[in-house]
């Protein structure tokens, strides 16, 4: 085995380094972890992407317990089942992140391409974020904008239970059943309203498949997750539908989706023009359920906000429009709005989210890539000034400093490079990541 691994590795420097040859030779033999591991050396050899792999370390392995070695191979299960994960770890236990801090302060700096050892600060407050308009309102009305469908959203796991890859069926149970408290609280509010709809047998709220469907159609809830692998291997999609439902207010402008990848994506939506009230209100819902004894939120004193993976560490907040960029679309695909957004820190998608077609007449869906080290204020400011951005390359104007860094790229790569790190500079806007790995 020893012999096969080193064969692929390319010649000189190149590839991946290998573990010392008697530790290879003590875990490959292993019975415990051994099939586990030979598995993933193949996959740091061959799938140098995955960057659970790519970060792994058999010396940090062999230092740690035999309960926490299980613990961690666990973590990393799913980018060992799926070998072509960009991520490829989740998250089982809200103190995940901080026990194995030596391999997950390295995956985090990989991929939110942040300092190894950067603390985030999680801060709502809009007062002297860089590039706010006077008065502090987003409004896109002064951009030229007609109202625009609006959504932020963020991702929430409860202190008190473990992440959803680790919960048993009764451990879904019972914190559906400590949200009831929060929703009862929301729906008495005349401010909020509406109903929880339950999808677990037998619940007092429960719906019936075809009002599942329905809100499914509508955007509203989220699908089933046992389809999706990554999911799968990592636990996430275990007990399927126990313990799953979603809080929909009165104006179907608040949901809540309990059970899905984090016990709860949190998210306010509405079609209008000014971000701020989306901003606000989730602010503010944030605070209602979590004024509620038992339903703290995991935080870790370095990463923030706790979430099953460590895309969305931090945060946990995605703030986007839906936006209209029929020239950017002329050929039916998203390519060359994808390739304008890069260089702001824009990530886009289809109107239905991830790996959805945009919309027949060029309606995309625009976000913030960054995830990580970067404020809630600074998501929301930065959401604004990148449409501003791309309205002006839509429409051909050529003060965008950024206009022509892609073409640029194919002539002249390292000029290229120089000038992304410029228009970096000019927009404001904080460059994470370009794209959106498989997990």
């Amino acid at each position: 085995m020893l012999k096969a691994l080193s064969s692929l590795l390319p010649s000189g420097d190149e590839g991946p380094q290998l573990p010392r040859k008697e530790l290879l030779e003590k875990y490959l033999k292993d019975s415990r972890y051994g099939d586990k591991l030979k598995r993933l050396m193949s996959i740091k050899v061959l799938y140098p992407n995955n960057l659970m792999a790519k970060h792994f370390d058999f010396g940090y392995f062999d230092g740690l317990s035999d309960s926490m070695k299980g613990s961690l191979l666990t973590v990393c299960n799913s980018g060992i089942e799926n070998e072509d994960s960009g991520m490829g770890c989740y998250a089982m236990q809200p103190e995940d992140y901080d026990r194995f801090k030596p391999f997950f302060s390295k995956v985090i700096a990989d991929y939110h391409r942040v300092p190894e050892g950067k603390v985030h600060i999680n801060d709502w407050s809009l007062a002297g974020v860089r590039g706010i308009p006077a008065g502090g309102k987003l409004d896109l009305s002064l951009l030229g904008l007609p109202p625009l469908s609006m959504r932020v959203r963020v991702g929430r796991n409860l202190a008190d239970f473990p992440l959803p890859g680790a919960m048993t069926k009764q451990d879904r149970l019972n914190m559906e059943t400590k949200m009831c408290q929060a929703f009862a609280k929301l729906i008495a509010m005349s401010q909020y309203g509406g109903r929880y709809h339950s999808l677990t047998p037998g619940h007092k709220d429960h719906i019936s498949d075809a009002e599942y469907q329905n809100l499914v159609k509508s955007h509203l809830m989220f699908k089933n997750m046992a389809d999706d692998p990554y999911l799968a291997t990592a636990g996430i999609s275990s007990d399927w539908p126990h313990g799953r439902g979603c809080y929909v207010s009165a104006d179907k402008g608040f949901i809540i989706w309990v059970g899905e990848e984090d016990h709860l994506r949190i998210m306010c939506m509405k079609t209008g023009t000014l971000l701020n009230e989306v901003f606000d209100r989730l602010k503010a819902a944030l605070d209602v359920v979590e004024s509620i004894p038992g339903l703290q939120f995991a935080k870790s004193p370095t990463f923030g906000y706790v979430t099953s993976c460590p895309t969305n560490l931090g945060t946990g907040m995605r703030a986007s429009v839906h936006l209209k960029v029929p020239n950017l679309t002329a050929d039916g695909t998203d390519k060359k709005a994808k390739a304008v957004c890069k260089p702001l820190g824009l990530s886009v998608r289809g109107m239905g989210g991830e790996h959805t077609p945009i919309g027949a007449d060029g309606t995309v869906d625009i976000s913030p890539s960054a995830r990580f080290c970067i404020k809630e204020a600074e998501i929301i400011v930065a959401l604004y000034k990148g449409i501003k951005l791309l309205k002006e390359r839509e429409e051909g104007k050529g003060d965008n400093p950024l206009c022509g860094l892609v073409n640029a790229a194919k002539e002249n790569p390292a000029a290229a490079v120089a000038g992304v790190c410029v228009g970096a500079l000019v927009t404001g806007l904080v460059i994470t990541r370009l794209g959106r790995a498989k997990k």
